[in-house]
């Protein structure tokens, strides 16, 4: 028998219909030039789950005194602390306490750990791409934060791009350890919707797995691959508002709400405030009314982490070149000396990197960060007085 667009998939009411976490507040901190004020959060945040939205993820807690903070304060006290959840970062055992720590003072319940799981992403984040360690980095991170008392969701960073092999054991590994949920992230878009289904389906026939997608739309797949994931079984997906976020956005929100309406007669959320969420997101992220997802916009392949530009093949899915594209800078206040000296490379600029970048940090701060390409970088260079 044919299967019918309305077919596809399990019936209405064979099981749940997916949860919805939104990443808006936090995967944009990791977009370039964007920077979202604790006002806009709180309104983001509050109009969210007005929407329905179940969890509203915020910040990115790496150790002691997050600078996410005022944005982590500004959700709870717009929704609350129990429909909130901040990314933690983890690289070892030591600095996952530390900000295990810092997760506890903000007053966090639910924590989502970024833990790199392709050999390429675990080489360059922990130093090994060994699979015994990687276990044993996300055990001791899952066990510590439980020992604390918050609800655990632990990540594949790069999992679309690991391996069955490595993949699976890791994952029942985190379970072990008393993981509430698992989020396979498509860092790197690569997947088609039915490549997805195959990849949740390993995860979903886990006992006692639940299991969540996080995907980025480079390929302008990420709602078909969201819906795919789903289909295999996934319990929870991860959008944006308006698809914010690096490396040609996320899943798109609205696209992914009125999917859900229109192929699985979903009306659980409120629709009606999608269109002036979306105008307060891309007004407050400085993208402008324009924004679209995908390869071919100007923030595709802009960055503002040295790593990034200095090794880029780990994170495209495609060359910038190949789609016409170009590689860029793209910062307000995050500067570093070595994003400074990868904007200054081949300038013939002779400088005191150190001494210009907290010259141009102070700068940034005193104009209110306006965003900086390579060439403003270059010409902030030339006024530094140090020069």
């Amino acid at each position: 028998m044919a299967v019918t667009e309305k077919d596809a998939g399990p019936p209405n009411g064979a099981r749940p219909l997916p949860r919805i976490s939104d990443a808006t507040l936090r995967d944009s901190a990791h977009m370039a030039g964007v920077e979202f004020g604790p006002a806009d959060a709180g309104r983001i945040a509050g109009l969210l789950v007005r929407s329905g939205v179940e969890l509203v993820e915020v910040g990115m807690i790496s150790g002691a005194a997050s600078k996410d903070a005022p944005l982590i304060d500004a959700t709870h006290d717009a929704v609350g602390p129990e429909r909130s959840l901040s990314l933690v970062v983890v690289r070892d055992r030591r600095q996952s306490a530390r900000a295990l720590d810092e997760a506890l003072r903000l007053g966090v319940r639910s924590v989502m750990f970024s833990i790199p799981t392709s050999e390429q992403h675990a080489a360059l984040k922990l130093g090994s791409s060994s699979t015994k360690y990687l276990i044993a980095v996300a055990r001791a991170a899952i066990e510590q934060a439980k020992e604390r008392g918050f609800h655990v969701t632990f990540s594949g960073e790069d999992g679309a791009r690991t391996p069955r092999e490595r993949l699976v054991p890791y994952v029942t590994a985190g379970f072990a350890a008393g993981a509430d949920r698992f989020r396979l992230a498509e860092t790197v878009a690569c997947l088609s919707p039915w490549q997805m289904e195959r990849v949740i389906g390993d995860l979903t026939a886990i006992d006692g797995a639940e299991i969540e997608i996080h995907s980025h739309n480079m390929l302008g797949m990420a709602v078909a691959n969201s819906l795919a994931a789903y289909r295999a079984g996934a319990r929870w997906i991860s959008a944006t508002v308006g698809g914010i976020g690096e490396r040609g956005g996320n899943a798109p929100l609205a696209e992914l709400l009125t999917s859900l309406r229109v192929i699985h007669g979903d009306t659980r959320f409120d629709l009606s405030h999608l269109t002036e969420l979306s105008a307060l997101a891309l007004k407050g992220s400085g993208l402008g009314t324009a924004f679209q997802p995908g390869p071919t916009t100007s923030h595709a392949f802009a960055y503002e982490l040295p790593g990034q530009l200095t090794h880029p093949e780990a994170y495209e899915t495609l060359p910038a070149e190949t789609v016409g594209n170009s590689r860029e800078l793209r910062v307000r206040s995050r500067l570093t000396p070595p994003l400074v000296t990868w904007a200054l490379a081949d300038s013939g600029t002779d400088i005191d990197v150190p001494g210009f970048t907290e010259w141009l940090v102070r700068r940034q701060t005193e104009r209110g960060a306006p965003l900086l390409d390579r060439d403003a970088i270059r010409k902030a260079a030339v006024e530094f007085p140090g020069t």
